[in-house]
C-alpha cells in the first residue's frame, strides 16, 4: 500500500513537473542558446510531437498563433469615434442652436448633412477592412505538423509552443522556432533583415552568428521562408511573442494623428476661435447700442450658424470616397479615405531596399577570372555544376542557368558530392570530349585555399603562388566592397577510371574564377526617386542590408547619398540627436523594423508628412 502511494506521489511530481516545464515560457534568446534536449523538457514536448488534448489547453493559454491580430472597437464605437471631429462638433451645436431658436428646418439638413458623410466615411472603411480580411482568409498557410504520434496538416494560426513542425522547400515559417534536424536547409531572411541572399541554416546546440537572432544558425523565425532543403523545427515563440508579432504589437497601438486629421482639427478650432469672437463681437456692439439682449443674442447665433461650413464634411467624404473607388479599380484597397490627402501632402517618403529599389531577385552579373577580367571558362564549368547539382536549386543556381543559354551537348555526368554546411561547396563529377573532370562551385575562400594552380588567359595552368593568391583575394575583397555577392569556380582533371567523386578529390584543384552576383536595381527607380526630388518629396533609404551594397545600389540609379547612419549609430543617438542628424541623412543601413519605426516618429516630430514603402515586415 505504501508503494502505491508512493509512485502515485512519484507519478503526480512528474506531472506537476511536465506542466510547470510547460508554463515556462522561452525568452527569444533562448530559442538558440539553449541545448535543443532542455527546450524540448521546458515546453513539456517530445520529438513524436503533442497530443490534442496538450494542443487545446496551449491555444487557450497561449492564444492563436497570428502575429496580425488586431483587437477591434464595436462597430458602434467605430462609428461614434467619427464624432470626435471638431468641425463636427461645431456643426452639431450649430444645429442645435438652430433647433433652439426654432428653426428646425436647418437642424434636420445639417444633422441629415453630418449623419450621411459620417456614415459613407464609416461604411468605406469596414469594407476596405473586410475586404482585408477575406484576403487574408484566402490565404491562410497551412503547416505540417506532429501531432498524436502522426503528421497533419493544420492551419499556422492553430500552432502553439512544443508543437513539432516539418519544413520542406516554399513552406512559411509559421513561429520562432529552433531547429531540430535539418538538411542543406537554406532560408529566405529577406522580411526580416532586407537581405536578398538565403541563410544556411542548421541543427546544433552551438549557434554561429548569433549577434542577432536572424543571424542564429540554429533558429527560425515567424514570417521567413523556405528555399532549399528540409527541416524539423520545435515551435518556442508564437503569435505576438514573436519576433515579427514585438512589431505588429508596436504598431496597433493608437497611431500618431495623421496630416489629414491634424489639418482638419486645426481649421475646425480655426472656425470655432472665429465664430466665438465673432458672436462676442455682435453681442457686444449690439448691446452697446442698446439693442434688445434677447434680439442681439439671436442674431449672434444666427450668424454662428452661417459661418459654419455645414457641407464641408460631406464634400470632403464624397470626394475622397470617390477617390477610393478609382484606386480600387487599380487593385488598391484603401482602409482610411483620410490615407488619400496623406498620401497627397506626403513631402518624405521613407523606402525600403529590397524589392522597391531593386528587383528582389539575384541575378549573375559576371563570370571573372581571379583578375576580375571576363572568364568564359568560369561561366561554362559554373554551368555545368550548376545544372547537374541535384536536387532543388538554390537561387544562386537560378541565377546562374538563368544568365544565358550554355550548350550542355557531349557533357556527362558522372557523380556529384552534394552541398554540405561544413564544406560549403558541391562538386560534380562529368566526362566531355572522353576526359573526365571534377567541378567545384562554392564558398571562395574556401576554393582558394584547396587550389594549387590556376587558369591563365590562355588556359594553361599555373601555379598559384602567394603573390597571385593575393591579389585573388584582393579582387574578391573589392567584388564584396562593391555589394556583390561570389561564388568560387575550381575543377581538376581526373582520369577515366575515376567512376566516382569523394571529398577527398576536393584536393589540389585548378582556380577558374568568381561568379558574381546581385540584386539588381529597378530599371525605373532612378528616374521615380528624381522626379519625386522634383515635386518636393525627398526620398529616404531604409534597409536591413549592409552600407556598401546600398552604396552600389545609389550610385546604379544616380541618387547622390547626403549621409549614412547604421543601426549601431542610431541604437547611440537619443532621440533630439537623431532628430538633428535626419535633414543631413538619406541613406539608414543595417537598421531593424523597430529602428526604422523610431526613424519614421522622428521625421513626423520635424513636422513632416512621412509615407513609406517596402514589403515583408515593412
Amino acid at each position: 500500500m505504501d508503494v502505491a502511494h508512493e509512485r502515485e506521489d512519484v507519478s503526480r511530481s512528474h506531472g506537476d513537473s511536465a506542466n510547470s516545464s510547460a508554463n515556462s515560457e522561452i525568452d527569444p534568446e533562448e530559442i538558440w542558446r539553449e541545448p535543443a534536449t532542455r527546450l524540448l523538457a521546458r515546453l513539456a514536448t517530445r520529438p513524436t510531437g503533442l497530443n490534442t488534448a496538450e494542443v487545446r489547453s496551449r491555444l487557450a493559454k497561449y492564444g492563436l498563433n497570428d502575429a496580425a491580430i488586431v483587437k477591434r472597437s464595436p462597430l458602434w464605437l467605430q462609428f461614434l469615434a467619427r464624432f470626435q471631429n471638431p468641425l463636427v462638433i461645431i456643426l452639431l451645436i450649430a444645429s442645435g442652436l438652430s433647433a433652439a431658436t426654432g428653426d428646425i428646418a436647418s437642424f434636420v439638413i445639417v444633422m441629415s448633412i453630418v449623419t450621411i458623410s459620417m456614415t459613407l466615411d464609416f461604411v468605406q472603411e469596414v469594407r476596405a477592412q473586410n475586404a482585408v480580411e477575406a484576403l487574408r482568409r484566402s490565404v491562410a498557410v497551412q503547416a505540417t505538423v506532429r501531432r498524436n504520434g502522426g503528421s497533419i496538416l493544420v492551419r499556422v494560426d492553430q500552432l502553439v509552443p512544443g508543437d513539432i513542425v516539418e519544413l520542406i522547400a516554399g513552406d512559411l515559417v509559421p513561429a520562432d522556432s529552433r531547429l531540430l534536424e535539418s538538411r542543406d536547409l537554406f532560408i529566405n531572411q529577406a522580411l526580416l533583415t532586407g537581405e536578398p541572399y538565403p541563410a544556411e541554416k542548421q541543427a546544433g546546440d552551438a549557434a554561429s552568428g548569433a549577434a542577432n537572432p536572424a543571424g542564429a544558425s540554429n533558429a527560425v523565425f515567424a514570417g521567413t521562408s523556405v528555399i532549399s532543403g528540409t527541416a524539423t523545427i520545435l515551435i518556442c515563440r508564437t503569435g505576438s511573442k514573436t519576433a515579427l508579432g514585438h512589431l505588429a504589437t508596436s504598431l496597433a497601438e493608437k497611431p500618431p494623428a495623421t496630416a489629414f486629421a491634424v489639418g482638419i482639427r486645426r481649421f475646425g478650432m480655426l472656425i470655432t476661435y472665429f465664430t466665438f469672437f465673432m458672436v462676442l463681437f455682435v453681442l457686444v456692439v449690439n448691446i452697446s447700442f442698446h439693442r434688445p439682449v434677447l434680439e442681439s443674442l439671436m442674431f449672434a447665433l444666427a450668424l454662428a450658424v452661417g459661418l459654419t461650413p455645414e457641407l464641408l464634411p460631406m464634400i470632403v467624404t464624397v470626394t475622397l470616397a470617390r477617390a477610393a473607388i478609382e484606386m480600387s479599380k487599380r487593385k488598391v484597397i484603401v482602409k482610411r479615405l483620410s490615407a488619400i490627402h496623406d498620401l497627397g501632402a506626403m513631402d518624405v517618403l521613407c523606402t525600403d531596399k529590397t524589392g522597391t529599389l531593386t528587383e528582389a531577385t539575384i541575378k549573375l552579373v559576371r563570370a571573372i577570372d581571379g583578375r576580375g577580367a571576363e572568364s568564359p571558362r568560369a561561366y561554362a564549368y559554373a554551368y555545368v555544376n550548376s545544372q547537374f547539382e541535384s536536387g532543388m536549386k538554390s537561387p544562386l543556381d537560378g541565377a546562374i542557368l538563368a544568365a544565358h543559354p550554355f550548350d550542355m551537348t557531349g557533357w556527362t555526368k558522372i557523380d556529384e558530392v552534394p552541398f554540405d554546411f561544413e564544406r560549403r561547396r558541391v562538386s560534380v563529377l562529368v566526362e566531355h570530349d572522353a576526359k573526365r573532370r571534377l567541378i567545384v562551385k562554392g564558398a571562395p575562400e574556401d576554393l582558394l585555399r584547396l587550389c594549387g594552380r590556376y587558369e591563365g588567359t590562355d588556359g594553361r595552368e599555373q601555379p598559384l603562388d602567394p603573390e597571385t593568391r593575393d591579389i585573388f583575394k584582393a579582387t574578391l575583397d573589392g567584388l564584396g566592397a562593391q555589394g556583390f555577392r561570389a561564388l568560387g569556380i575550381a575543377s581538376r582533371a581526373v582520369d577515366e577510371g575515376h567512376v566516382t567523386a569523394a571529398i577527398t578529390d576536393e584536393t589540389d584543384l585548378v582556380f577558374s574564377g568568381f561568379a558574381v552576383f546581385l540584386d539588381p536595381p529597378k530599371a525605373s527607380a532612378g528616374a521615380t526617386i528624381q522626379a519625386m526630388a522634383a515635386a518636393g518629396i525627398s526620398v529616404k533609404v531604409l534597409t536591413g542590408d549592409n552600407e556598401l551594397v546600398t552604396r552600389h545600389v545609389f550610385s546604379e540609379i544616380g541618387v547622390p547619398i547626403t549621409g549614412v547612419l547604421t543601426g549601431d549609430e542610431l541604437t547611440k543617438l537619443s532621440q533630439e540627436a537623431l532628430i538633428g542628424q535626419l535633414p543631413h541623412v538619406n541613406l539608414f543601413c543595417r537598421v531593424n523594423p523597430q529602428q526604422k519605426h523610431r526613424v519614421l516618429l522622428a521625421l513626423k516630430r520635424l513636422g513632416h508628412v512621412v509615407g513609406f514603402l517596402g514589403d515583408g515586415i515593412n
